[in-house]
């Protein structure tokens, strides 16, 4: 498995240059004690993940990270705690406030944050956890699942993320981030053989054409992203919303799983 990341981490490097990667649950999959290792051997820093949503996974989470960063703390960009609990209504924003202070009590010295939609940003929803002294915000924003022409979708997310920025800094002060660092934590666009949904065409093209005109243009604004996604996942099912229909959510990776890069990802 270290071999696999490190495998990864070579065709990012190459493709794109970035050495930082994002993932969601430091157990998983044994995910903290593969990766960290391959992280030092490679350059690489790493956002681990805890799973907040039950008890089993946070604790699971914290345990894994516990064991398995000393020797690696120069690897460990950053811990997030959640990804998208305000978005489900999973927690409010004081019972997520709650959880990543438990983390920050656990490993002090290392950024903490959330992820979540930017519309909770936005709305009201995480004021607990903007104003509670968080080090790391990321905000999640898909054009596609706004059902966005390809045309319109840049313009979108762009209104999306900074309506989602102009709301924290009215809650920390105007014209003030202070020490919170502003990140997209998830944006992307499906390639060829996805679903569509609605006016969201997927298509390589069109993927492209997100990554270059949306991506490459909020990385300029000095908004550093994570795109979603790195690689294919074959292995996921169908996804079958409340009104029946399947979306195919397989093909979201700017790189096949065999790592071949399917377009462009130099800025």
């Amino acid at each position: 498995m270290t071999a696999d990341y490190e495998a990864d981490f070579d065709a990012i490097v190459a493709a794109s240059g970035s050495k930082l990667v994002r993932g969601y649950a430091a157990s998983e999959c044994n995910t903290a004690q593969q990766i960290l290792p391959a992280a030092k051997s490679k350059g690489f820093q790493v956002v681990l993940g805890v799973w907040p949503d039950v008890e089993a996974s946070f604790t699971a989470d914290t345990q894994a990270i516990q064991t398995y960063m000393p020797g690696y703390e120069a690897q460990v960009y950053a811990i997030t705690v959640g990804s998208e609990t305000l978005y489900r209504g999973t927690f409010t924003g004081s019972q997520l406030l709650a959880k990543i202070n438990q983390v920050k009590q656990m490993f002090p010295g290392v950024l903490i944050g959330t992820a979540d939609s930017w519309n909770k940003y936005a709305d009201g929803t995480a004021d607990a956890v903007i104003s509670g002294g968080v080090d790391l915000l990321l905000a999640n924003a898909f054009s596609y699942w706004q059902a966005t022409p390809i045309a319109n979708a840049t313009w979108n997310f762009f209104e999306d993320i900074f309506g989602a920025m102009l709301h924290i800094e009215d809650v920390l002060g105007k014209g003030n981030m202070g020490n919170v660092q502003f990140w997209v934590g998830e944006t992307g666009w499906p390639t060829d053989g996805g679903s569509n949904y609605g006016a969201a065409t997927a298509s390589t093209e069109n993927a492209a054409t997100f990554f270059s005109q949306g991506v490459c243009s909020i990385l300029r604004w000095n908004v550093n992203t994570f795109y979603f996604e790195a690689f294919d996942e074959s292995w996921k099912p169908a996804s079958i919303g409340d009104d029946g229909q399947a979306e195919v959510e397989t093909v979201w990776g700017a790189m096949t799983a065999q790592r071949e890069t399917k377009y462009s990802l130099k800025c």
